[in-house]
C-alpha cells in the first residue's frame, strides 16, 4: 500500500481532476471517505501487480474470504458519507429530520424489493441479452447455426466418401481409342430362356444377353446402360423389365407378364459400358458447364453478376452459406452493393466439355437407345386361371419392388399394394379435407398443382405475391380445410427463365418449418436440376433431407413423408448433363439413403419407363397416376 495527500481547498479535496466535497472531517474520494488534517487528505492506494510468492496468493485468499464483511463496511462508510453531503444542504433541523425520515424509508423500500425480485430480474436481464444477441446474429448471418447439431459436418463428409467409394468400384474407368472396340447393339445376341407357345399371367419371362463389340468380339465386363420394357399398343399397356449385370459381358432381363395378350419386348442400349464411364468422370470433374448469373437490385440500379456452386475468381464474393448443412452459393459481389441485393437468378450453358472428341461420337442419337432386339415376334400370354395373391392396401414404409407396377389402359396398377381409385372429384375431396400438403422440388411437382386445379374444381388457386413459374404455388379449398403449396427446391435450379431468390430456401429448411401432424403430408423429388453437377452434391442434399425428415419424425412421427423419384426425360438432351444415366444413379442413391425411413416411394422412373414418356414433364395422364398413388399413401 502506498500514502498519498491532496491538498484540499475551503470545503472540497481534489483527486485527479474531479473535486470531491469536505464534511467537517472527511473527504470523500471515489468509494472512500478518509480523514482530513489541517489541509491535505489522507487516500489509501493499492499497489497492483501479479503474486511473486506464496505469501501473496495467502494474502489474496483471506482478502477473498472477508469479502462479503469488507463490502458491506465500505457500502456503510459510502451511504453516511452521502447522507451527509446532502444534509449540509438544508441547515433546517426540522428539514434534516424529515429529509433522514424519507431517505430510511427509501432504503428499506429499496432492499426489499431487490431481495424479492433479484432472481426475476437477473433472468429477465439475461434473456434481454441473449435476445439481443440473436437479432444481431440474424442480421448479418446468411444461416441460422444449432448450438448442438445432430450429425457433425464430418459424420456427412464421411458419408459423402463412403457413398461415393462405392459407385467408383460400380462404375470403374473404361478407356478406348475407337467407337469399334465399343458395345455393339447390332453384334450382341438375346436369347429368351426355356422358350415357349404361350405363357401363363404372372409368369417371369427370361432372356440371356451375350454383349460383344461392333468387331463381332465378345466382351469380357458389364456394364453397360441398359433399359427393358414390355407393352402392348393395342391395350396401352407397358412395363419395365429387370436388368442384372453378371459384370462378364452377359445380362439376365427378367420381365413380369402382367397382362394377357399380345406382349412385344424391347432392350434399349442406352450407353455402353465406355460411354457410361466417360459421363461419370466428366459429370465429376467441375461445376462450370452451367452459367449461374444473379441480378442484384439496390433501388433504381440493377446489376447482373456471376454466381455458383463454386467461383474460381479473386474478386470479392458474397457468400450464402447454410453453416449446418455446409450448403454453399456464391456471386461476385458487385460494387457499391450489398449481398443482401441479390433478388433474381438465370442459367445458362457454358460451352465447357469434359468428353473428348472420341467420347462425343458415342453420343450422337443415333447411338443412344439403340434396340437390341429388333427381331423379336411378341409373345402369347394366357390367363391360365392362376389365383392372385391377396395384397395389402397400400400404405407408407412399404418396399417397393422393380418393378413396381404396370399400365393398362393408361391406368398404372401397382405390384406390391391394393389400390383405391380415385376417379370422382367427391372421393379426391374426401380425402384431401382439412389436409395440408406441402410439395418441395422441381418443375414435375408444380405439375401436380396444375392437374389438381384442372381435376379438382372446389381447389382454387391462390395468387402468390410474385412473378413467374417458379414463384410458390398454393390452392386453396376454405370450406374442406386443404392446402396444397409447391415450392421450388434451392440451388442448384437450372432454367433460363428468371426466378426469385427471396425467398429461396432448401428443402431441409423448408421442412424444419413444417410442424407436421397426421393431417400433414409431404412430398419431395429432386435430380434434374442436379444432373449437371458433381455427384456429391446431390449425395449431400439427399443426406440432408434424410437428416431433416428424422428431425420431423422426432416431434411428430405422424406426419407423412413420400418421395417421389424422377422421371425419364429426353434422349436427345446433352448427353453430358442430362443423361438418364444420371438419374439412374441418383435413383440408387436416393433408395439407398432413405431404405430405413418409414416414407412412401412413388416410382416415378418405373413409371415413366411403363408409359415410354421420354419427357422429364409427362402428360396429364402420367401425373393423375402419380397423384392417384400418393392419395393411396395418405388416404
Amino acid at each position: 500500500m502506498g500514502n498519498r495527500c491532496y491538498p484540499v481547498d475551503n470545503k472540497y479535496c481534489v483527486v485527479g481532476n474531479r473535486c470531491y466535497p469536505v464534511d467537517n472531517k472527511c473527504c470523500l474520494v471515489g468509494h472512500y471517505c478518509y480523514p482530513v488534517d489541517n489541509k491535505y487528505c489522507l487516500i489509501e492506494i493499492e499497489v497492483t501487480g501479479q503474486p511473486s510468492s506464496l505469501k501473496s496468493n495467502e494474502r489474496q485468499s483471506r482478502k477473498n474470504t472477508n469479502t462479503d464483511s469488507l463490502l458491506k463496511r465500505e457500502q456503510g462508510k459510502r451511504m453516511n458519507c452521502h447522507i451527509n453531503r446532502i444534509l449540509t444542504l438544508f441547515p433546517n433541523a426540522i428539514a434534516r429530520k424529515l429529509l433522514l425520515m424519507l431517505i430510511f424509508i427509501l432504503i428499506f423500500w429499496v432492499i426489499y424489493l431487490a431481495s424479492k425480485d433479484h432472481t426475476k430480474f437477473s433472468f429477465n436481464l439475461e434473456n434481454h441479452i441473449i435476445l439481443n444477441q440473436g437479432n444481431i446474429f440474424k442480421k448479418y448471418s446468411h444461416s441460422e447455426t444449432p448450438l448442438c447439431p445432430a450429425v457433425s459436418p464430418k459424420e456427412t463428409e464421411l458419408r459423402i466418401k463412403d457413398i461415393m467409394e462405392k459407385l467408383d468400384q460400380q462404375i470403374p474407368p473404361r478407356p478406348f481409342t475407337h467407337v469399334n472396340t465399343t458395345t455393339s447393339a447390332t453384334h450382341s445376341t438375346a436369347t429368351i430362356l426355356n422358350p415357349q407357345d404361350t405363357y401363363c399371367r404372372g409368369d417371369q419371362l427370361d432372356i440371356l444377353l451375350e454383349v460383344r463389340d461392333h468387331l463381332g468380339h465378345r466382351k469380357q465386363y458389364g456394364g453397360d446402360f441398359l433399359r427393358a420394357r414390355m407393352y402392348s399398343p393395342a391395350l396401352m399397356a407397358g412395363a419395365s423389365g429387370k436388368v442384372t449385370d453378371f459384370n462378364n459381358g452377359t445380362y439376365l432381363v427378367s420381365f413380369t407378364l402382367f397382362w394377357e395378350g399380345q406382349v412385344s419386348l424391347s432392350l434399349l442400349l442406352i450407353h455402353p459400358s465406355e460411354g457410361v464411364s466417360a459421363l461419370w468422370r466428366a459429370r465429376n470433374q467441375g461445376c462450370d458447364r452451367i452459367i449461374f448469373i444473379g441480378l442484384f437490385a439496390n433501388r433504381s440500379s440493377n446489376v447482373f453478376t456471376e454466381c455458383g456452386l463454386t467461383l474460381n475468381t479473386n474478386a470479392e464474393l458474397c457468400q450464402y452459406m447454410d453453416d449446418r448443412d455446409q450448403e454453399a452459393f456464391y456471386c461476385v459481389r458487385p460494387q457499391h452493393m450489398p449481398c443482401e441485393a441479390l433478388t433474381h437468378m438465370t442459367t445458362r450453358t457454358r460451352n465447357i466439355s469434359y468428353l473428348s472428341k472420341e467420347e462425343w461420337r458415342l453420343f450422337h442419337r443415333s447411338n443412344i437407345g439403340v434396340e437390341m432386339m429388333k427381331n423379336f415376334t411378341p409373345i402369347e400370354v394366357i390367363p391360365c386361371n392362376k389365383s392372385e395373391n391377396i395384397k395389402k392396401n397400400c400404405q407408407i414404409g412399404m418396399k417397393t419392388p422393380f418393378p413396381s407396377g404396370y399400365t393398362l389402359k393408361k391406368m398404372w396398377i401397382t405390384a406390391f399394394c391394393k389400390q383405391i381409385k380415385f376417379n370422382e372429384t367427391k372421393n379426391i375431396n374426401d380425402c384431401l379435407e382439412r389436409k395440408l400438403i406441402y410439395l418441395m422440388g422441381d418443375s414435375t411437382l408444380r405439375q401436380w398443382i396444375y392437374y389438381l386445379q384442372k381435376a379438382v374444381k372446389t381447389l382454387k388457386y391462390f395468387d402468390h405475391h410474385g412473378a413467374g413459374i417458379f414463384k410458390t404455388h398454393v390452392l386453396l379449398d376454405v370450406e374442406r380445410h386443404i392446402l396444397i403449396q409447391w415450392k421450388k427446391h434451392g440451388h442448384p435450379f437450372v432454367t433460363k427463365k428468371l426466378f426469385s431468390v427471396k425467398d429461396e430456401n432448401y428443402i431441409p429448411r423448408e421442412i424444419d418449418r413444417v410442424a407436421g401432424d397426421k393431417n400433414t403430408a409431404i412430398v419431395i423429388t429432386l435430380g434434374q436440376h442436379f444432373r449437371p453437377f458433381p455427384i456429391n452434391i446431390f449425395i449431400r442434399r439427399a443426406i440432408n433431407i434424410q437428416k431433416a425428415i428424422e428431425r420431423l419424425f422426432l416431434r411428430s412421427p405422424e406426419t407423412k413423408v413420400i418421395l417421389k423419384t424422377e422421371n425419364t426425360r429426353e434422349i436427345q438432351q446433352n448427353a453430358e448433363m442430362f443423361s438418364d444415366f444420371h438419374g439412374y444413379i441418383q435413383n440408387l442413391i436416393i433408395r439407398d439413403i432413405f431404405v430405413d425411413l418409414n416414407v412412401g416411394i412413388i416410382d416415378a422412373w418405373d413409371m415413366t419407363i411403363a408409359y415410354c414418356t421420354n419427357n422429364a414433364h409427362p402428360p396429364d395422364y402420367v401425373i393423375q397416376n402419380q397423384i392417384g398413388m400418393f392419395l393411396n399413401y395418405i388416404c
